[in-house]
């Protein structure tokens, strides 16, 4: 069956999931989630929280092809009450936060071709459900992700779903940790793809900042090639703790404030490392 099966608006339901339609998989779309897990586990030892591929261990999202949706909520229901439901692509905000929470992850079940490996324009299920999924796993981090699906309803109402995309895209997508064997990777749009795994970790070219959740809200960032900044956390209980509080008074409090480019470093950062801007200099992108 052609790939187009895998976005068919023609059975979108009114919470705008589909039918994953696992049975339509070609072998050619198996073949490619092979290629793509079998080179990024490798490279993410050592390199990710180990949470991740202890996780991704448990739901055998290992070199065995696209997973069944089904078969990975079987886990993941049992361990944390979170299931991965089917999208045809991006859903609008109110519908996704919706999602999260009540404990449901909205995933592309398209995956991209071969001759997409290292590069895509929109998330696929490769990105959707290697990258993301394994964490739902951690308690933690399952009820930090509930939690940002309920700061999104509200805040959709409040003006402020700006701000929080960005907490969502600095730690969620692109979220780096720190622990005593060092820098850690944790976001999906990181642990998901080659380049930007080596990247995030070893070039001196972006630089890493100590999390702060105000300065976070008020960063821009690319959405086009890898980041020029990354922000660290100290582990998952201490992100979940630096968003418990009131965001309405954060928002009202960040309302006249200029925003950060995003290869800008403020005076009160805490700088990890101060990146050299070369990689987004050669492209003439960076905005230190």
């Amino acid at each position: 069956m052609p790939v187009e099966i895998h976005r068919d608006m023609a059975d979108l339901k009114a919470d705008f999931t589909i039918d994953q339609h696992w049975d339509s998989y070609t072998d050619e779309e198996h073949a490619t989630w092979r290629v793509l897990a079998e080179r990024q586990v490798p490279l993410l030892k050592d390199r990710v929280v180990p949470e991740f591929l202890a996780h991704v261990d448990a739901l055998s999202m290992g070199g065995g092809g696209v997973p069944d949706f089904r078969r990975l909520n079987e886990v993941l229901e049992a361990e944390t009450g979170w299931n991965v439901v089917a999208v045809p692509g991006l859903v609008p905000d109110a519908v996704f936060f919706d999602h999260l929470a009540n404990r449901r992850f909205p995933a592309t079940c398209f995956i991209r071709s071969m001759e997409e490996l290292d590069y895509l324009e929109e998330p696929d299920v490769f990105h959707d459900v290697f990258g993301h999924v394994p964490l739902l796993l951690d308690p933690v981090y399952a009820d930090y992700m509930q939690e940002y699906g309920k700061g999104g309803l509200k805040a959709d109402g409040q003006g402020a779903l700006r701000r929080l995309a960005r907490l969502y895209w600095y730690t969620v997508e692109f979220g780096l940790t720190r622990s005593e064997d060092g820098l850690r990777i944790f976001g999906a749009g990181i642990a998901s793809s080659k380049g930007e795994t080596v990247f995030a970790l070893d070039d001196p070219s972006p630089n890493r900042i100590g999390f702060n959740l105000e300065r976070v809200m008020r960063t821009d960032y690319r959405i086009d090639d890898f980041q020029e900044t990354y922000f660290v956390i100290d582990g998952f209980e201490a992100l979940r703790r630096a968003t418990e509080v009131d965001f309405t008074t954060i928002y009202a409090r960040m309302e006249d404030t200029p925003d950060f480019a995003p290869g800008e470093i403020a005076e009160t950062d805490t700088v990890l490392h101060r990146g050299t801007g070369r990689y987004h200099q050669g492209k003439g992108r960076a905005t230190a």
